[in-house]
């Protein structure tokens, strides 16, 4: 499975980037292959091991911050690994025989 996901705290004014660090210190503290980008955070894995994390991010989060918004869009694949790679890599041959 390879989920894409964005944990907004809700309430804390407008700096949210704090709360937004406990979310992803929760990902990479899982030992998941992730990565974070300006609006979200990807991870891969077992579906429940993804779904997990996702869920300790938004209760790292929900720590510091009295609501939250959450949003995931996920890819499943059964057996298919290193998607968050391989999927980037096909887009960039594609650009590279243009």
């Amino acid at each position: 499975m390879l989920a894409a996901f964005s944990v907004t705290p809700l309430g804390v004014g407008e700096d949210v980037g704090a709360a937004v660090a406990a979310a992803v210190r929760v990902v990479r503290a899982s030992g998941l292959p992730n990565e974070t980008t300006a609006m979200y955070t990807t991870v891969e894995g077992e579906w429940d091991e993804v779904m997990g994390v996702i869920k300790q991010a938004t209760e790292a989060v929900l720590a510091v911050a009295p609501r939250c918004s959450l949003v995931v869009k996920a890819d499943i694949r059964p057996g298919v690994t290193g998607a968050m790679r391989s999927k980037v890599e096909s887009v960039e041959r594609y650009l590279a025989a243009d």
